[in-house]
């Protein structure tokens, strides 16, 4: 069955908000209307680097857009991919404009085509903690990301949120170490090549091999595959490249049941695990309980 109209899903994803800092100046020096052409095609300009990182854009106003990845390394890469096409920008009426990004991890509820939750409310708030040039998240987002960009994390102070017992713990992402070259994005060029991720279910395959690629697997009729398993979940797990693996993240009830060709069947339930080999998935309940099995292959 699909999701029905209005229905809420929950799902984790990391939600990053972008906005445009000197927007007000630029508007007092070029007037109205050429300061909100100007603003449009930045806004342009920084959605289409957002998408070539895999991301779905949502615009929010002149000056801001709101931004999800499925994960705190691929919104890492969109966050500095953003900042290097803001830099390709020329003056306009003789100011620079610049960028804040802030960005955040956790659950949310999709409705329709909106998202909601504390996830997007915390996300606001760092983006207005930002400054021109840099991307800040909190240090729980931050524990989340791969070893190589931890390396350029750098902690900050930490804040009050509304709705929070406690203040949060914020990090900066130095992505560029000076103004000449942008070593954050070199160290990501030399990352090893993504082995292929084969997925085989119900007589099709799908294929997985590009940076930054992930699939959701479940009962919605709007994941990247459906299984037909009533004990699997509508959001059952995603499998996403980090580097050169492949993760299972689990998100059900019941939990992933994966058995790696040579090994006992493990059960994954709200965490992560690494494919790696041949095997087989089963969503809610053990592999011999049901025949709604996804094969894969990593190679």
């Amino acid at each position: 069955m699909g999701q029905a109209q209005g229905e809420r899903l929950e799902r984790e994803t990391t939600v990053l908000f972008a906005v445009i800092l000197g927007g007000a100046d630029l508007i007092a020096k070029a007037g109205d209307a050429a300061a909100v052409a100007s603003l449009a095609g930045c806004l342009a300009h920084l959605k289409k680097a957002a998408e070539h990182c895999g991301a779905r854009v949502l615009d929010l106003a002149a000056e801001k857009l709101m931004i999800l990845l499925p994960t705190p390394d691929a919104a890492a890469d969109a966050a500095a991919a953003m900042h290097s096409a803001m830099d390709t920008l020329p003056q306009a009426a003789e100011t620079k404009l610049a960028l804040g990004v802030g960005f955040h991890h956790g659950p949310v509820i999709q409705k329709d085509d909106g998202v909601f939750g504390d996830t997007v409310n915390l996300a606001a708030q760092l983006v207005a903690q930002a400054a021109s040039g840099q991307i800040i998240t909190t240090r729980e987002t931050a524990s989340h990301l791969s070893p190589l960009y931890r390396a350029w994390m750098r902690k900050l102070y930490s804040i009050d949120i509304k709705g929070r017992s406690g203040q949060v713990a914020l990090c900066e992402l130095v992505w560029r170490a000076d103004d000449n070259a942008t070593l954050f994005a070199k160290s990501r060029t030399t990352r090893p090549a993504a082995s292929a991720l084969t997925l085989v279910y119900g007589g099709r395959t799908h294929v997985r091999r590009r940076e930054r690629d992930s699939l959701t697997v479940g009962r919605d009729e709007n994941c990247g595959i459906t299984v037909a398993d009533d004990q699997a979940s509508r959001l059952h797990c995603t499998i996403e490249r980090r580097q050169d693996k492949w993760f299972l993240i689990d998100h059900s009830t019941n939990g992933t049941y994966v058995t790696v060709e040579g090994a006992q069947e493990v059960l994954v339930q709200r965490e992560e695990f690494t494919l790696s080999g041949r095997g087989r998935l089963a969503f809610g309940q053990p592999s011999v309980s049901t025949k709604e099995i996804v094969a894969f292959t990593v190679e």
